[in-house]
């Protein structure tokens, strides 16, 4: 199957999902929780409509970045394929915080901490393995202005690209990592600052990595 065809599946299987759950839904539903995990809001079952639609919405603009990816590369389709295998990583996670939606209005969850996935490590969880496999492609990227380790000296020549991708590679694959234990060992908000944490550490040592690179006769 081809990369572009489960770009669509997988930006329509929301709404699919959600119109085949909605009418086993209560009437009204948690339409929003405070950062207590507590409901602020209850709303109409038919505003599990809405993360749908804007998974939609994701899927064509990710379709456009690729597109556009595609333009600005002379040579091969390099930019275009990693860019459309990360859409897919991204509507994975769309999906997946769909399916969680939809099990908290369907048991009417006024708290979130009472399930025993914390929706902090759902997401940074997911997000931990969307960075592994971003990391292994990240190494193919041609030099270009919209994807990948990106800054004013990666940008120096296409050697010079070639290298920090490879470094930026093996950061978002340690960092992806270390994530993914933050999600197994803490929940809320400790994992929330704990994640921020590793992107904050990881950004510095790519950028001072990439001047040290750029550097290099």
């Amino acid at each position: 199957m081809k990369k572009k065809k489960i770009v669509y599946i997988l930006m329509y299987l929301p709404l699919v999902v959600a119109l085949i759950a909605l009418p086993y839904l209560p009437e009204k539903i948690p339409a929003h929780y405070g950062f207590d995990n507590q409901v602020d809001r209850w709303g109409s079952k038919y505003e599990s409509l809405l993360f749908p639609v804007v998974s939609i919405l994701m899927g064509y603009f990710l379709l456009g970045m690729a597109k556009l990816a595609a333009k600005k590369e002379e040579h091969g389709e390099n930019n275009k394929n990693v860019t459309i295998i990360m859409g897919i990583l991204v509507l994975v996670l769309f999906n997946a915080l769909n399916v969680y939606s939809l099990y908290t209005s369907f048991n009417k969850v006024e708290n979130l901490s009472s399930i025993s996935l914390d929706i902090a490590q759902l997401v940074f969880g997911i997000i931990g393995v969307l960075m592994i496999i971003t990391g292994n492609v990240m190494p193919k990227l041609r030099m270009n202005s919209m994807i990948g380790l990106r800054t004013h000296w990666s940008m120096k020549n296409e050697a010079t690209w070639k290298k920090c991708q490879h470094i930026g590679g093996i950061s978002f694959i340690i960092g992806g990592i270390i994530i993914i234990g933050i999600c197994l060992a803490m929940k809320g908000t400790l994992c929330l600052l704990s994640v921020l944490g590793v992107w904050v550490i990881l950004i510095v040592i790519d950028v001072f990595l990439t001047y040290k690179v750029a550097s290099i006769p």
